[in-house]
């Protein structure tokens, strides 16, 4: 099965060189061409790897993806393309179950470079996944680098005060929600866990602000999509660490 795929086709002559000085080129890979098979295409951005900077890029952003399309943990995908070939692994087990059923599996997975500052950089993975059912499943994801110590950060590693920064984050939720601070944060239909605010996994750098992005399922239905809250950077400045070296872009 493996020479069936369009492994990592490069496109040459349209790199991009980001402010930490790595070189990032689209890279694009896509799962066998077959009238059978499930469609799969995967373009990110790949930086060059002379640097440590740009091989840990681009290993949190190949984890991630892998996590996504190989939900399987007894594969063990160590890469893009065994994701993807694990992936179709599946699929055709269901059809050699159900053969007498139609059943067409799709992904796609998008990335991008979000923002950058001196020390910082973000980048935004956002996927489509459809094994069957009412409805695929959409889900994003930030990445944060911290460019200096070339490492990938935890969420909390943006921020010098997180706890403050919880509680502005949920004042500013309850405005845009139209949330008085008194009622139950759940009282619009939300399902935050125990009826208490929390931050989501994903937060991330956009030129406009700092994201809050919670996926579908994660405090609110599928039928309510993503719920995005912007934060411009003026008004989160003092509860970011000094060390992200992020600032107002404007």
């Amino acid at each position: 099965m493996r020479n069936l795929f369009l492994l990592t086709v490069l496109l040459a002559g349209l790199s991009c060189q980001s402010e930490s000085g790595l070189v990032f080129s689209p890279r694009e890979f896509e799962g066998p061409q077959c009238a059978n098979c499930p469609k799969v295409r995967v373009s990110i951005p790949q930086a060059d790897e002379t640097r440590q900077l740009g091989r840990v890029v681009n290993r949190a952003v190949s984890e991630e993806i892998i996590h996504w399309l190989d939900y399987d943990e007894e594969n063990q995908a160590a890469s893009i393309p065994e994701a993807i070939e694990a992936f179709a692994a599946g699929y055709e087990v269901l059809r050699s179950e159900f053969p007498d059923e139609t059943i067409g599996w799709e992904a796609t997975v998008e990335g991008r470079i979000s923002h950058e500052t001196q020390e910082v950089l973000t980048i935004f993975l956002e996927g489509y996944i459809f094994t069957g059912g009412a409805h695929g499943y959409t889900s994003s994801r930030y990445l944060n680098f911290d460019k200096k110590d070339a490492a990938e950060m935890d969420t909390w590693q943006l921020f010098s005060d997180l706890d403050g920064f919880q509680r502005f984050a949920e004042s500013r939720f309850r405005e845009e929600h139209h949330i008085s601070a008194e009622a139950d944060i759940n009282s619009t239909g939300f399902m935050f866990e125990d009826g208490m605010f929390q931050l989501p996994e994903n937060i991330g750098l956009e030129p406009e602000g700092l994201v809050l992005l919670y996926n579908p399922y994660e405090v609110a239905s599928y039928a309510d999509g993503p719920i995005r809250l912007v934060l411009a950077y003026k008004d989160v400045k003092p509860f970011l660490a000094h060390e992200t070296g992020i600032t107002d872009p404007s």
